[in-house]
């Protein structure tokens, strides 16, 4: 079987999230594997850390690649990002699922294809994911 190089890489900052679900890695970590799975995903593990005094990190590695997200309650910030490979697993759904759970006032996404050359950033066609939000 051969496999192929491309992938889609999406990086987004949110903010305006609420305090407490940023602060909640268990929480966090099952929106995670869900919003991976809804993206056609395979999880093969995930982890947490919940900081202190706040803050969390949550990792989903995925048989396509990754999920993560990593908070700053007391900024009302995440950083999030998912990247898989290949062509069947849209990795902006994942990103929307999480938009979806976090709320956020404000989210500024990046979309970037790798693995076919140079990294091209491309516009993010969030309009069929994405509702007021962006």
């Amino acid at each position: 079987m051969e496999y192929a190089t491309f992938g889609r890489h999406v990086a987004m900052d949110a903010w305006g999230v609420d305090f407490d679900l940023l602060n909640d890695a268990s929480t966090l970590e099952n929106h995670m594997k869900i919003a991976a799975e809804k993206c056609g995903a395979t999880v093969l593990s995930s982890q947490s850390k919940a900081f202190d005094p706040q803050g969390a990190t949550v990792l989903v590695l995925l048989s396509e690649s990754h999920l993560s997200i990593h908070t700053y309650p007391e900024k009302g910030f995440a950083a999030l990002d998912c990247y898989t490979c290949g062509y069947d697993v849209d990795p902006l759904v994942a990103i929307q699922y999480m938009l979806d759970v976090l709320k956020p006032t404000q989210a500024f996404p990046k979309v970037m294809q790798r693995g076919s050359g140079p990294i091209e950033i491309v516009p993010p066609d969030m309009k069929k994911y994405v509702k007021e939000v962006i």
